[in-house]
């Protein structure tokens, strides 16, 4: 492993430990093993060597799931790969490093544009997913799939709050987001007139904005 890399891995085992207010050049070079004056060698300043532990780590998660949302072929299951997702990246402390990162970014504006880039590569995936399930699908006259994406993306890191407040509003949330995903099943499974009958009557709401 490159220095470069000990500190990337540092700076997320000391957001981990610390919370983003307690990262800090010591912090971050005792996580490593390595000497503080590294991170500013190497990165130029603590907030550029979180930025880039920010996209890289999210880079790297987002990839372990790319095949498995290529294979998903109904919400239903990617509402339960969004469950064994979060559950994992929750024991594994990575959902808590981007909520600091978003609690980080509302004081410090340099934290903004990496935090909502690393949020993006989890919504460019799940938007792909909803655009091939949406696709013919009577609910498409009124889905918008990149809103949805961005929607889930946010429950994403937002559960992982308020699983440690509230663990049982967490799983209804989860729980409302099947039963929507049941009745999408329910309408793409009805007869062609009733199908045709819904598209008409969904056809006449407001259509969403383009993203």
């Amino acid at each position: 492993m490159t220095t470069r890399d000990k500190l990337i891995e540092g700076a997320l085992a000391a957001i981990r430990e610390h919370g983003i207010a307690g990262v800090s050049a010591r912090t971050i070079a005792a996580a490593a093993g390595v000497n503080q004056a590294l991170v500013f060698y190497h990165f130029g300043s603590v907030d550029d060597l979180l930025t880039a532990a920010c996209r890289s780590a999210t880079a790297a998660r987002v990839g372990v799931y790319r095949a498995r949302f290529a294979e998903v072929t109904s919400l239903r299951e990617l509402l339960d790969l969004g469950r064994a997702l979060h559950e994992r990246e929750r024991a594994e402390g990575n959902v808590a490093v981007l909520a600091q990162l978003l609690a980080g970014a509302q004081s410090d504006p340099r934290l903004a544009e990496p935090t909502a880039a690393a949020l993006g590569l989890w919504t460019v995936e799940i938007e792909a997913v909803l655009h091939r399930l949406l696709d013919g699908s009577p609910v498409a006259a009124v889905a918008d799939p990149g809103g949805l994406a961005r929607a889930i993306s946010a429950a994403f890191v937002g559960l992982e709050l308020f699983d440690g407040v509230d663990p049982a509003g967490a799983r209804s949330a989860f729980d409302a987001l099947e039963r929507l995903a049941v009745l999408v099943e329910v309408v793409d499974d009805l007869g062609p007139l009733a199908r045709r009958a819904v598209r008409a009557r969904l056809g006449n709401l407001p259509r969403p904005p383009r993203t």
